[in-house]
């Protein structure tokens, strides 16, 4: 059994890519590799994530299951934010390390399951959950994430309707209080909730 991008040693065979891409209106350098999410080319829901999301900069964020890094790394360069990104997975922590040093970023980056080593809060949480690594992890992004932000935070996540956006908004309206579609795109649903 092959090890998925959400184990925290991935055993598949390196395969690296480098891809070079325009975010948020920057210019990115980013490498990937077999065993990570989404290697040959930034997944389309992390885009429209992207280009959803309203934050102002200075602030902090959170980069939950950051992957090789595209999220957390374009909105430190392109929005000036405190960015902390953690990941499961070693392999795309390494690769996260490496594009932020490409990209000339700033960022922390640490190994964490879902929120376990994570301290203190922050005023935005992003997430382009692993939807393969089932429902359960998924909820528990949503739930655990009001422990982590700061009063009038926001957490915003990517889901696709069909891989549970109902049930993920459902969640989330049961966790904040509230739930909104900042965003509908070819089946991707962009879901925001306050902490109030």
């Amino acid at each position: 059994m092959v090890k998925m991008y959400y184990a925290e040693n991935p055993d598949s065979e390196h395969d690296i890519h480098r891809l070079e891409v325009n975010l948020l209106e920057q210019n990115f350098i980013f490498l990937t590799d077999a065993g990570v999410f989404s290697k040959k080319m930034i997944d389309f829901g992390s885009q429209v994530l992207l280009n959803a999301l309203d934050v102002k900069s200075g602030k902090t964020l959170l980069d939950v299951g950051c992957g090789y890094g595209p999220l957390g790394i374009s909105l430190a360069k392109a929005k000036k934010m405190s960015v902390t990104m953690v990941d499961i997975n070693n392999r795309a922590l390494d690769l996260s390390r490496q594009n932020a040093q490409l990209n000339n970023v700033d960022v922390n980056i640490f190994q964490s399951n879902i929120y376990e080593q994570v301290i203190g809060s922050f005023d935005y949480i992003i997430s382009n959950p692993p939807i393969r690594a089932g429902k359960k992890v998924v909820h528990t992004i949503i739930e655990e994430s009001i422990d982590h932000l700061n009063d009038g935070g926001s957490l915003t996540i990517v889901i696709q309707k069909k891989q549970g956006a109902p049930s993920a908004k459902a969640k989330m309206e049961d966790v904040f209080g509230n739930c909104e579609i900042v965003k509908k795109d070819k089946g991707y649903y962009i879901l925001r909730s306050f902490k109030e």
